[in-house]
């Protein structure tokens, strides 16, 4: 046994998508003892062994954190247990996002270990959680710190903005100009006291702004002083009215991410998902510090104290594919984070097209998420091919090779067939 169809669960966070628009619900569909209720949000598709959303072996009750458990050596490789032990170190998932996720932050691993010690109830785990999201549609988020003239130029063109940062405005403003002689160090350091005191500014003064600038930014003649920030903050405002996180549009980059593109959380950077479906690629963990866009707890005084505030443009955010060296018809590239756990492989195929990948020393979790084709293992005799379909997913153990062929889906008008489009998860340690 060299590869497993897997049966992954979803969930109903009530940010998800309705139904059948939700591309985690059309993926947990192929599993026939799903249902999907139109009436229903669908948020997430988990693939991995994590407990509160556990893959199990495709038509039983076996979990695949099982499988690996019976022998982690043979499940994950000798390498990956001895860096990681015997579990596998990322989570795989499908996110579909209706209405924005929190403006949150990962811990590193050290604040991780402290914030467990201390709160455990809150912070379930010891562990970092580096995160990656790859678009499957039209995707919108906000990653890092804007540019800081950028951020000074919103505070003079949204009096609503500034009125609810007064101490620290003016001080911004003077450090980030032209003029200025400040130092990268000093200016992060104003960028945290204007961000602190957004973040600490009383309910009822974000309230009574936000309600001004939403008045303002609505009359057709109204003063727009950036229409794209504009409509994010009607969107954002109507979600969640009154928040402060809407404010977070003048200090955080907003990401209009189309399918394929693809960006990078590091520990300590902040971000929010905002609307859209991904690919998203974790390190194994729950810890999350939030701080607004949420109706769970907020722990804002954890949030601006961990944080790195780095500033850049929204470019800088992003993760560029490479050729991925173990596809040996040049149809793969890889999303290859700045960490050991996980890297995410892409392989893209018109019908009749082929790629085989060579074997890798760690474990696999591969979906496919478009197209038609046929999944052969290299691995032995014994293991039958598999038709793969959209939400058809698989793990695939070390020293395990396969080949991927696309076929014309005879749906498809013309029988032209659609291009096959598969991910996979892996860790190389």
């Amino acid at each position: 046994m060299t590869i497993v169809r897997l049966s992954c669960a979803v969930n109903n966070y009530h940010w998800g998508k309705p139904g059948l628009s939700s591309k985690a619900a059309q993926f947990a569909a192929t599993n026939p003892d799903v249902t999907i209720d139109p009436t229903q949000t669908y948020a997430e598709l988990w693939m991995g062994t994590h407990p509160s959303g556990p893959s199990k072996v495709y038509g039983t009750d076996t979990k695949l954190s099982t499988l690996i458990e019976k022998d982690p050596t043979v499940a994950l490789g000798a390498s990956v247990e001895r860096e990681f032990g015997p579990r596998l170190p990322f989570l795989f998932k499908v996110l579909s996002i209706e209405t924005a996720l929190s403006i949150q932050a990962h811990p590193d691993k050290a604040l991780a270990e402290r914030l467990h010690r201390e709160r455990p109830a809150v912070y379930r785990d010891d562990n970092h959680k580096p995160e990656m999201s790859i678009a499957l549609t039209q995707f919108t988020a906000m990653s890092g710190f804007r540019p800081l003239e950028q951020v000074a130029g919103f505070l003079d063109a949204y009096r609503e903005f500034r009125a609810l940062v007064p101490r620290s405005a003016d001080d911004f403003g003077e450090i980030v100009s032209a003029s200025s002689s400040a130092g990268e160090g000093e200016k992060k350091a104003a960028l945290r006291r204007l961000f602190a005191e957004l973040m600490g500014a009383s309910s009822d003064d974000v309230a009574a702004q936000l309600d001004r600038l939403v008045k303002r930014i609505s009359q057709p003649k109204g003063d727009h002083s950036s229409p794209v920030v504009d409509e994010l903050v009607l969107r954002l405002s109507t979600e969640y009215p009154g928040d402060v996180g809407v404010f977070c549009v003048f200090m955080l980059n907003v990401l209009q991410l189309s399918p394929g593109e693809a960006f990078y959380m590091g520990p300590n950077d902040p971000h929010a998902y905002l609307f859209g479906d991904c690919i998203e690629c974790m390190a194994t963990s729950d810890n999350v510090v939030r701080a607004g866009l949420t109706p769970k707890m907020r722990d804002v005084d954890v949030l601006v104290g961990m944080l790195t505030y780095d500033f850049g443009t929204p470019h800088s955010k992003l993760l560029e594919p490479t050729a991925f060296a173990h596809g040996t018809s040049g149809r793969s590239v890889v999303y290859d984070p700045p960490i050991d756990e996980f890297a995410v492989a892409c392989t893209r195929l018109l019908p009749d097209q082929e790629e085989t990948v060579e074997p890798l020393q760690g474990p696999q979790i591969v979906i496919v998420v478009q197209g038609s084709g046929r999944l052969t293992s290299s691995g032995g005799a014994d293991d039958s091919p598999f038709d793969v379909h959209p939400g058809c997913v698989y793990f695939v153990y070390p020293g395990t090779g396969y080949t991927l062929r696309a076929v014309a889906d005879s749906k498809d008008s013309g029988g032209q067939g659609q291009q096959l489009v598969m991910y996979a998860a892996f860790c190389l340690a």
